[in-house]
């Protein structure tokens, strides 16, 4: 049930809550059969502008198009949309079926009609043959794909999604991260997805949309929010960092008295954060001109399963009194010669891994 995704602009929205800012001035384009992410902390406002899309939120200001028509005004029936909602709002006293077929019955859709685009939305999930079971009767997957099969049922080319697997437990939501991605990629319905999560967003998304205190952030791929973002708070928040306080003069990076090799030097002078990733230091007596050495304590070792996490003091005479942490995988060589905790360590991290944020 293949469908073509309409493009969605967003300009200027703005939301107020009497002195209280959720939105302010956001402006994206979101591409045709993209898929989207709006990732973000609690209280962010990414769910305010999830809402905003579907109707169930007025904006103050702003303008909202899917593809080249205005629906800032449009209620949410007419905005002809699929929605999957955090609790799945699923009907209790109806069956999957009847969850599923509910929104063609609303469209006045033939009974006839209603039982094919159930069956072929039940199929696309993965839930054929259980249409006439009850709600209460599925396991929490089973009902997140009830959800799912009843927002695409119309063929919707617009599909929304509020933080839709943060119920699930941990296997099961990383296993629905890869089903709901080949869904839309099978689909090819344009998605907007909420989640706090960052590495469901930058598992699932072709962008990420950063929101924080109302504002966009950062826009663009998961690799190069990941690998270049554009300040300290999203550097901290996408996936795991140190960063290490720094102070730039005259082109030249210091942290503490030592030089740091970045891979693009910045024009003006003050104080910056070096975002340094668990995963990208490696234990080194390496001097190499394109290496970045850094000298400390190991205070904590922590086996993690697929890694070590060492949490290493640095050297308060030549870093400043800082702490880095450094990840090694787990079947690594390395590991069999763990330094221990008390022991003196120098560990490398490359220029081109190296970058700074204000």
């Amino acid at each position: 049930m293949p469908s073509d995704g309409l493009s969605i602009s967003i300009k200027d929205i703005t939301k107020t809550y009497g002195d209280f800012f959720a939105l302010k001035d956001v402006s994206l384009e979101v591409n045709s059969g993209e898929f989207l992410t709006l990732l973000g902390p609690s209280g962010s406002g990414k769910t305010t502008l999830l809402m905003v899309l579907a109707g169930f939120t007025r904006p103050d200001y702003g303008s909202v198009k899917f593809g080249t028509e205005e629906v800032i005004l449009k209620p949410p029936h007419l905005r002809d949309i699929g929605m999957v909602f955090q609790n799945y709002a699923l009907f209790p006293h109806m069956n999957v079926e009847q969850n599923v077929g509910y929104p063609q019955k609303l469209r006045g859709v033939s009974k006839e009609k209603i039982k094919e685009t159930v069956n072929n939305a039940l199929k696309t999930v993965k839930l054929d043959g259980l249409g006439h079971r009850g709600v209460g009767e599925l396991s929490g997957g089973q009902r997140q794909r009830v959800a799912l099969a009843r927002a695409i049922v119309f063929q919707p080319k617009i599909l929304l999604m509020d933080e839709p697997l943060s119920a699930l437990d941990k296997k099961l939501r990383e296993e629905m991260q890869i089903e709901l991605r080949q869904l839309h990629d099978s689909l090819n319905m344009t998605t907007v997805y909420v989640t706090h999560d960052q590495k469901e967003a930058l598992t699932m998304s072709d962008r990420i949309a950063v929101i924080n205190d109302g504002g966009l952030m950062q826009l663009d791929t998961p690799n190069v929010i990941y690998r270049s973002p554009n300040n300290a708070f999203i550097a901290d928040f996408i996936g795991e960092s140190s960063l290490l306080s720094v102070k730039v003069s005259k082109k030249t990076a210091y942290l503490g008295k030592a030089k740091v090799l970045v891979e693009h030097p910045l024009e003006k002078d003050g104080d910056f954060s070096l975002v340094v990733r668990p995963e990208k230091l490696f234990l080194t007596d390496n001097k190499s001109v394109d290496i970045n050495s850094f000298t400390g304590t190991v205070e904590e070792s922590i086996y993690q399963g697929e890694s070590q996490l060492l949490i290493i003091r640095l050297n308060p005479a030549s870093h400043g009194d800082q702490l880095l942490r450094m990840r090694i995988p787990n079947g690594s060589a390395a590991l069999s010669e763990l330094p221990l905790i008390g022991s003196k360590v120098t560990v490398g991290l490359k220029k081109s891994d190296s970058y700074l944020v204000e």
